[in-house]
């Protein structure tokens, strides 16, 4: 028991006196980013998908039936 109190004593110092948290600006760039990446990335898959579909359908020559 007193292991797991000295585990949870030292997890919360180096959580409050000995980690860098990020300031809420920089919060909002690094997500502003996530987001935009995740954007851009789906955009990527969808025209993907779609040239895959019509080159597919020309192969199998039921794109213009």
């Amino acid at each position: 028991m007193e292991k797991l109190k000295l585990y949870i004593l030292e997890s919360y110092n180096e959580l409050v006196h000995k980690v860098t948290w990020p300031t809420w600006p920089e919060l909002l760039n690094t997500s502003v980013v996530v987001v935009t990446g995740s954007i851009i990335l789906t955009l990527l898959v969808f025209l993907m998908d779609g040239a895959s579909n019509i080159v597919t359908s020309i192969l199998y020559g039921t794109f213009f039936s």
